[in-house]
C-alpha cells in the first residue's frame, strides 16, 4: 500500500511523525509531500530533522501569498504529484491551505482521500481554517477523528458512516518529546537569563489577531502588561504585520524571540509558569504538559481543555491578564485524546479500508 501525506505548517510536521513512523512499522510505503506553505526553516526543515522524518520527498515551494493564490498553487503542483505516485491513500491533515488543496486535488483524479483530525469545529465561519476543515470533511472518504466531541460533530452532519475515532496523533509525538526533553531545562532559559516557571510562552498568529493593525496593537499591549516576562515565539509573517502595522513586539513585559524546534518549543513550555496562545495546537499541547493556557479567541475546537479548567479564553488585555494569572487549575487524570497510539490505528484502517475489510 502508498501513502502521500501532504503537509505545509509546523503542526501537520509534528503530526506527520508518529504517522511516518507508524507506516515504515507496518510495512507501508509513505511519500511526503511538504507544500511549503511554511517556507521559514525554524517552522519547515528543522522540524523535519528533529522530529526523525528525514527529508520531504517532494517540496512544492509554494510559499506565502494570499489565500486563493497559495491554494492555487498547490492545486496546479499537486495534480502532476498525485499523477504520478498513483498512491492509494492522500492523508491530509487539520485545517490549512494544504488540506483543502491535496483533498480537492486528489478527489478530483478519483484517489481515496483520509482527513487527519476531522470533525473539529469552532462554529466561527470568520475563520479561514473553519471553512478549509468543512470543505475537506465533506470531501474526504475516510474522516479520522480525534476525539468523541468530534465524532458527534461529523455525526450531526450526515458523515457517520465515513468516521471512526482514533485519538490524537499530536498526542502520540508530544508524550514521546516531554520524555526526552523532561529533566533538562531550557536553552531559553539560559539564552534570555529567566527562571523555570517565572515567564509565560505566547504564540500569536491568527488573521483575526494581526491582520487589523487595532487588534495587533491591543493583543500585543495586553502581553506586554504581564507581570512575568512574556516570550512570544514571533511567526516571520506576525513580524512583517507589526512592522507593517507599527507595532512594538518587545515592549514592557513582552519579548519578541524567533521561532523554536519542537523539542525546544515542548522544553520552554514546560519551564513556563503558563502559555498564551491562539494556536490550537499550542491549547492541547499545553494540556498534555498539564501547563495552565490562556487562548486569544472567542472560541476553541479543543473545548474539553476548557472543560476541564486548563484552558480560558480572553478577547480583551484585561481577559488576557486575568487568564494567566489565575491560580493552576485542578489537576486531572482525564485523557481525552487517546492514549499515545492514535498513528498506529490510522495506518491500521487506511489498511482495512483498502483490503476492503472495513
Amino acid at each position: 500500500m502508498k501513502i502521500v501525506s501532504v503537509v505545509g505548517a509546523r503542526p501537520q510536521f509534528v503530526k506527520l511523525a508518529p504517522i511516518h513512523k507508524a507506516a515504515k512499522a507496518a510495512g507501508v510505503e509513505h511519500v511526503i509531500v511538504h507544500t511549503g506553505q511554511h517556507y521559514d526553516p525554524m517552522l519547515s526543515d528543522v522540524f523535519f530533522e528533529d522530529l526523525g522524518i528525514g527529508a520531504p520527498d517532494v517540496h512544492l515551494g509554494v510559499g506565502s501569498g494570499s489565500h486563493g493564490v497559495q491554494t492555487g498553487a498547490m492545486l496546479a503542483a499537486l495534480d502532476a504529484v498525485f499523477d504520478e505516485h498513483r498512491p492509494d491513500w492522500v492523508l491530509v491533515y487539520g485545517d490549512t491551505n494544504s488540506t483543502v488543496a491535496a483533498a480537492l486535488s486528489a478527489v478530483k483524479m478519483h484517489i481515496p482521500v483520509a482527513h487527519l483530525e476531522a470533525g473539529l469545529r469552532s462554529f466561527n465561519r470568520r475563520m479561514p481554517e473553519e471553512h478549509n476543515r468543512v470543505m475537506t470533511d465533506h470531501a474526504a472518504d475516510l474522516l479520522l477523528a480525534p476525539t468523541e466531541v468530534a465524532v458527534d460533530h461529523l455525526t450531526s452532519e450526515g458523515l457517520a458512516p465515513r468516521t471512526v475515532l482514533v485519538g490524537d496523533v499530536m498526542t502520540d509525538v508530544l508524550f514521546e518529546v516531554r520524555d526526552e526533553v523532561a529533566g533538562r531545562p531550557s536553552d531559553l532559559l539560559a539564552e534570555l537569563g529567566l527562571e523555570p516557571g517565572e515567564y509565560y510562552l505566547a504564540t500569536i498568529h491568527r488573521a483575526e489577531n494581526t491582520d487589523d493593525p487595532g487588534r495587533l496593537r491591543d493583543v500585543a499591549a495586553g502581553l506586554a502588561g504581564l507581570d512575568r516576562p512574556v516570550i512570544l515565539l514571533a511567526h516571520p509573517r506576525v513580524v512583517a504585520k507589526a512592522v507593517a502595522h507599527g507595532v512594538a513586539l518587545t515592549q514592557g513585559s513582552l519579548i519578541a524571540h524567533p521561532p523554536l524546534a519542537y523539542p525546544d518549543l515542548i522544553a520552554a513550555a514546560l519551564s513556563s509558569a503558563g502559555v498564551v496562545t491562539d494556536s490550537g495546537g499550542l491549547q492541547k499541547e499545553a494540556f498534555l504538559l498539564r501547563v495552565p493556557c490562556t487562548t486569544v479567541r472567542t472560541e476553541t475546537e479543543w473545548v474539553e481543555t476548557v472543560e476541564l479548567g486548563w484552558n480560558v479564553l480572553a478577547g480583551t488585555a484585561e481577559e488576557i491578564s486575568a487568564g494567566a494569572s489565575r491560580p493552576r487549575p485542578a489537576d486531572t487524570d482525564e485523557a481525552p485524546y487517546g492514549d499515545g497510539h492514535a498513528a498506529e490505528r490510522v495506518i491500521a484502517e487506511l489498511i482495512r479500508a483498502t483490503d476492503g475489510t472495513r
